[in-house]
This record gives structure tokens, C-alpha cells and sequence, in this order.
């Protein structure tokens, strides 16, 4: 069957096996980032109450949940991959699952310096909360981060 123009794309997102091998999440956290997450951190993470992964093969979604509260810890999405949805898509799983898991509001860091995450976030109904001056480590210097906050049920566009 044929998509229609203009359709939004449909990703496979399933839930990742924290007893599955951690290795390709690494590796594609390292393609996104300059500070990377290696195995062991993403490993020992995982290994908390509340915290889930879903997945694909371009990208991944880390988050956990605690005391009617969730966070997402990180988005990684190849840069390949970026601008087709999967960002969005991941991001809906997670709402979905911390929902699920009884979180009524989520949160989430993101780099002012970020315009295209930050439309992603503002695009899913997250609101900014608060800042985090000089909070992420840049090879031109330090970037602050913004705190942004969605409550749920949330509804998407």
C-alpha cells in the first residue's frame, strides 16, 4: 500500500529488554553526542526502579518514572535519522508509558542552544519551567539548560 503524501511516517518503537545488550544503545548514544553515555552507564541505569527504554534501530528513548513524576534522561536519534518523525514517535511511547505508570507530569532537560529539539518539545505541549545555567559541557564553552514540563494525559496534534 502506498502513503499518501503528506502522511505521517510509522516507526516499528518497541520496548527495550533491560537483559538485552546494551551495546547498540551506547553506540548510537555516541553518535549523538559529544559526552556520550557509554554501556556501563546505560546498564546501571537501567537498572533502576521505574526506568524504561523504547527503541528502534536510528534511535531510543531513556526514561524513568518515581512518585507520580517522570523524566526523560535522554532522546537519542541518529543523525541520519533526524527530521522524519522518530523523535516524536519515541517521545509519544514514553508519554504513554509513564502515563501508564501513573506520572501525571513529566520533565525534561534540553540545551537552549537546541532550537530543533526545542520546537520537537514544544510541538508534543512540553512548557517551560526553569533553567540550569551553564549546565551542558560544549567545545565552544558551556550551554545552559532549560527545564521543560508536560502534564498528562497529554494530547498530540
Amino acid at each position: 500500500m502506498r502513503s499518501c503524501p503528506g502522511a505521517k511516517r510509522l516507526f516499528e518503537i518497541t520496548p527495550f529488554d533491560p537483559a538485552s545488550d546494551v551495546a547498540p544503545l551506547a553506540a548510537l548514544h555516541a553518535a549523538c553526542f559529544p559526552d556520550a553515555w557509554d554501556a556501563a552507564a546505560i546498564g546501571k541505569l537501567l537498572g533502576t526502579p521505574g526506568t524504561f527504554v523504547f527503541h528502534h534501530d536510528d534511535g531510543f528513548v531513556m526514561a524513568r518514572t518515581a512518585a507520580g513524576e517522570a523524566e526523560i534522561l535522554t532522546l537519542a536519534v541518529a543523525p541520519a535519522a533526524r527530521g522524519q518523525g522518530l523523535g516524536r514517535a519515541l517521545l509519544e511511547a514514553a508519554i504513554a508509558r509513564a502515563r501508564q505508570m501513573g506520572a501525571q507530569t513529566m520533565f525534561l532537560e534540553v540545551g537552549a542552544d537546541n532550537p530543533h529539539a526545542l520546537a520537537l518539545y514544544a510541538g508534543l505541549g512540553f512548557a517551560k519551567v526553569g533553567a540550569r545555567k551553564a549546565y551542558y559541557s560544549r567545545a565552544s564553552g558551556s550551554a545552559d539548560a532549560l527545564v521543560l514540563r508536560l502534564s498528562l494525559p497529554a494530547k498530540f496534534a
